[in-house]
């Protein structure tokens, strides 16, 4: 653009907007360092190798669950971690009738942002639902719910299996059955 449109843009401009674009480009640079040490790092961690075998979980949110609940001691149960991520519905309940509304929002943000991010991904990608035993939930869920809530709900469903995993100490698996701790 900047070669072509010499006669539009005074030489002023152009050099401002060659400055910005190398900014752009360092930046870009230095993101891609600092995305190379976090994968790095979270191959070294036994915790975020086995979280990333958890499907819509990689590198970065691995890392972050990691460093925020350790090994998931805080929490009693999945459910407990799900909605402390603020991934649960808020609940308006009046005589024997419940309502369910928007999700909660309670919690860490950044975290949520992540789950539902993986989220999405695996949603984006049909295919593999079945090699993560999660297709009939999510076809049945799928023509149930708005592509917006179904994404919460999974991203509420990824975050529970990433707390068990951290819990037990085993990676993801299908077949999965939680053993009792003592």
């Amino acid at each position: 653009m900047l070669a072509q449109r010499t006669d539009v843009l005074s030489p002023r401009m152009i050099r401002l907007i060659e400055e910005l674009a190398d900014d752009w480009r360092r930046l870009d640079d230095r993101v891609d360092a600092v995305t190379s040490e976090v994968q790095a790092l979270a191959r070294q961690d036994e915790g975020c190798r086995r979280l990333m075998s958890v499907p819509g979980i990689g590198a970065l949110t691995a890392s972050a669950v990691v460093a925020t609940i350790g090994n998931g001691a805080a929490f009693t149960k999945g459910r407990d971690f799900g909605a402390w991520l603020g991934l649960v519905p808020k609940q308006l309940s009046t005589g024997d009738r419940t309502i369910l509304g928007r999700l909660s929002k309670r919690g860490n943000k950044y975290m949520r942002t992540l789950f539902i991010i993986g989220a999405r991904a695996v949603l984006a990608k049909p295919g593999s639902w079945a090699k993560f035993g999660l297709e009939g939930w999510l076809a049945g869920a799928a023509k149930r719910l708005h592509h917006n809530v179904l994404a919460a709900a999974l991203a509420n469903k990824l975050a529970r299996i990433a707390w068990s995993v951290l819990y037990h100490g085993r990676s993801f698996a299908r077949d999965f059955e939680p053993q009792s701790v003592s």
